[in-house]
């Protein structure tokens, strides 16, 4: 069984992450509309040097934009707001760890996504607890 296994392609992984986001409670996921979900293999030189990381390999996944508890209504039109999960940084982590590959996704995801709502990590925990 375990000789035909393999590690998540990128459009696997990204399938699986907007799966595991589908299964999250309604109330959280309608609060994220507009939210994008991107997986890549790495994060950019610039992330890594704005996030001060030492290794490509540190960050597993990000936030980038303004978080509701930060939005207003006269605000400007900017970017929209994306959550990241870099795949090799969460193949390494999968590797070193006794997690399922969809626990350790799930588990990034709703952390990625709690920045967006100014979550605390025991809200976060709660909402992943609710996942499942």
């Amino acid at each position: 069984m375990w000789t035909d296994l393999k590690a998540p392609s990128l459009a696997e992984m990204e399938a699986m992450a907007h799966d595991i986001f589908e299964r999250l409670p309604k109330r959280f996921r309608d609060l994220c509309e507009g939210v994008i979900l991107r997986v890549d293999d790495f994060p950019s030189e610039e992330v890594l040097d704005e996030m001060e990381c030492e290794s490509e390999f540190d960050l597993l996944g990000l936030f980038q934009g303004v978080g509701l508890p930060h939005q207003s209504l006269g605000d400007v039109p900017r970017l929209p707001n994306m959550v990241w999960l870099y795949r090799r940084p969460i193949l390494d982590y999968w590797a070193e760890h006794d997690e399922t590959i969809g626990h350790i996704v799930r588990h990034v995801l709703i952390h990625e996504i709690g920045h967006h709502f100014g979550l605390s990590d025991d809200d976060m925990a709660a909402i992943e607890a609710q996942a499942g």
